[in-house]
């Protein structure tokens, strides 16, 4: 066979890998690096994932999603693509996952520096913890957003597993955790009442959304595991529990962190991209944009 005919034969997602998808299909003067505002950087990784594989497929669903989404924003009367969102190349690794969460943690850093927000997307929830220690510590507190305690000091793949994420942030800085609604008995010990808002108090009415702020600090990390969500919206997570709450209990909540204090950066994990259904990564899409839009009109003091 010749060199040629070789090359027509290769397989098409070899090129396809090789393509650099922007967040959003921006136009280059919006998504460049040095005029953007905001870096989206993917993380394809799911090593320590104990059930649903698939998380790493979750960063290219999403931004692929985005291509499809209006980028006026009706609820903010906004269109934050104009501050510029440039979509990083992803961190790939097969390596154990503390080397992981210092790598996700070394490349963020560049980006901070630089006075970018960064946007995580997962991957498994492991990459929130590199993503929180790429941020100044002074002030700093974490909004988790989880099914799940995530709070074992120790799982199957030791201290860095997705089930060991909250205890691994909660020895850098102040945790409040919003939508528990599974546990260990090791975990349940640990909780900490007064920042902890299980799922099962949160759907008579909306007040507890002001308390959930009122625990924060000023500057505030906000991780979203997309298993928060209700199953019947987010049916695609690693593990999904009964219960969760809705879009519209979500976005009213970040908008009330939003407008209330300082974002400094945030993370979308956990998304299992199913290629029969592709309305929740279109809504894990939307939730990044969403989300922005409400934390820029805050910046922009509107």
């Amino acid at each position: 066979m010749s060199k040629n005919r070789e090359k027509q034969n290769q397989p098409k997602t070899i090129e396809l890998e090789k393509e650099h998808k922007v967040y959003g299909a921006l136009a280059k003067e919006f998504s460049g690096l040095k005029e953007s505002s905001v870096v989206i950087l993917p993380v394809p990784y799911d090593l320590t994932s104990t059930w649903i594989k698939g998380s790493s497929n979750g960063p290219s669903a999403i931004i692929d999603a985005s291509m499809n989404m209006e980028l006026y924003d009706i609820e903010t009367k906004s269109n934050v693509a104009e501050k510029g969102i440039y979509t990083a190349p992803p961190i790939t690794s097969l390596e154990n996952p503390e080397l992981m969460v210092n790598k996700i943690e070394e490349k963020a850093r560049e980006y901070v520096k630089k006075g970018k927000m960064v946007v995580g997307l997962g991957g498994e929830h492991t990459i929130s913890v590199g993503l929180v220690r790429a941020q100044e510590r002074g002030e700093l507190s974490v909004l988790f957003l989880d099914a799940h305690a995530d709070l074992r000091d120790e799982y199957i793949s030791g201290k860095y597993d997705h089930a060991c994420t909250a205890a691994r942030i909660k020895e850098m800085c102040p945790l409040v955790q919003v939508g528990i609604r599974s546990m260990s008995e090791e975990e349940k010990e640990k909780i900490d009442p007064e920042r902890t808002f299980m799922d099962k108090d949160l759907h008579e009415n909306n007040d507890w959304m002001d308390d959930v702020v009122k625990h924060l600090s000023n500057r505030v990390y906000v991780s979203i595991d997309l298993d928060v969500l209700n199953p019947s919206e987010m049916p695609s997570v690693g593990t999904p529990e009964p219960g969760g709450l809705f879009w519209y209990q979500l976005t009213e909540l970040l908008a009330k962190v939003a407008k209330k204090r300082n974002v400094v950066g945030f993370d979308v994990v956990e998304l299992c991209p199913n290629p029969y259904n592709k309305s929740p990564d279109f809504m894990a899409s939307k939730l990044v944009y969403t989300f922005l839009s409400q934390i820029f009109r805050t910046k922009q003091g509107l």
